[in-house]
């Protein structure tokens, strides 16, 4: 097997990890994509390779910002801290053990209500500030997952244009 056979098969599994990561708490998200182009880009040493890493790059790190400065007006906006998604993400990985399947969006859900309602002692306000953190933190993910995904057929196609080419 070639360098650049191997570099291409840990890049995928990279980038599948990091699209993965990106909606499980448990997994590094973006970043760990980000690493598998650039990996990738270092081994292949070929224009497809810098193109790859620039374009799928650029979409990795807007999609992060774009999540982060989404869900962080929206909570702002809302004065929710927040330590409510941290709740949440503490509550989704616990539920992901507890409750095969499912127990991760429960676990995020009730870490979020616990939070609020703690915070507000007020079970009709933690409903609702709850719902909105859950809101703002799921649209963050989806920017952030659709940016993933343009970067990984970024991928794939500089991949093909490659191997087309260099065979």
């Amino acid at each position: 097997m070639t360098a650049e056979i191997i570099a291409t098969v840990v890049a995928v599994l990279l980038i599948v990890v990091g699209c993965v990561g990106i909606v499980v708490p448990v997994l590094p998200g973006s970043l760990t994509a980000l690493v598998g182009l650039l990996i990738w880009a270092f081994v292949v040493r070929a224009p497809e390779g810098w193109v790859v890493l620039a374009l799928g790059g650029t979409l990795l790190v807007a999609g992060m910002s774009a999540s982060l400065v989404m869900t962080g007006s929206t909570l702002k906006r809302r004065a929710i801290p927040n330590r409510t998604l941290l709740f949440g993400v503490v509550g989704a990985v616990v539920g992901m053990f507890v409750i095969p399947v499912v127990g991760l969006l429960i676990g995020f859900v009730v870490g979020l209500l616990l939070s609020e309602t703690v915070r507000n002692r007020n079970l009709t306000t933690a409903l609702e500030t709850s719902w909105i953190a859950a809101k703002a933190m799921g649209l963050g993910m989806l920017v952030e997952l659709s940016c993933a995904l343009l970067a990984s057929l970024t991928f794939i196609v500089g991949a093909i244009i490659f191997f087309a080419t260099h065979a």
